[in-house]
């Protein structure tokens, strides 16, 4: 029996280590998923250094109540698995939101994002954000615009004097 507890104190220790260092944290209901879309999803995790992973609701609930996370009581009933993401804080949100596209098995419970809870909507709106390099992109060519405008009316004004 001591072992037991002493196994389970482990696992408690290893989910608040994941719930620190991730950026967000997806609760997701897998209730009907077969063992070839669980394994499709687990790939797609991997290929962006995210984490899936399913705990026991007792003991990710211990382990959110230790780090001062609560209010997640209604959240962890039922078949859940959590998506730990490291990179940045869309990837693991977008992996489960594609998938639940097309796995209707597939469920979003809720979400935790650098410290602050999001319920299904808002990880659902993350999930749809492009990537990162994509963001930067749009970025970068909004901020070129005005420059380039610009440049180009300036450009209109020389060649209208030399002509």
């Amino acid at each position: 029996m001591k072992e037991n507890l002493q196994n389970k104190a482990n696992l408690v220790t290893e989910i608040k280590d994941k719930l620190s260092k991730a950026k967000t944290v997806v609760f997701v209901d897998y209730k009907g998923i077969n063992v070839v879309d669980d394994t499709k999803l687990r790939s797609e995790f991997r290929k962006n250094n995210d984490d899936y992973k399913v705990y026991k609701n007792r003991l990710m609930l211990r382990a959110l109540n230790e780090l001062g996370y609560t209010g997640f009581d209604s959240y962890l009933e039922g078949t859940t698995a959590f998506a730990f993401g490291y990179e940045d804080e869309v990837s693991a949100a977008k992996v489960v939101t594609e998938t639940a596209k097309t796995n209707k098995n597939l469920v979003v419970k809720c979400g935790i994002m650098n410290g602050k809870f999001m319920d299904k909507a808002e990880v659902e709106k993350l999930g749809n954000l492009p990537n990162k390099e994509t963001l930067i992109a749009q970025l970068l060519c909004v901020l070129n615009g005005p420059a380039r405008n610009l440049a180009c009316t300036l450009k209109a004004v020389v060649d209208k004097e030399q002509a």
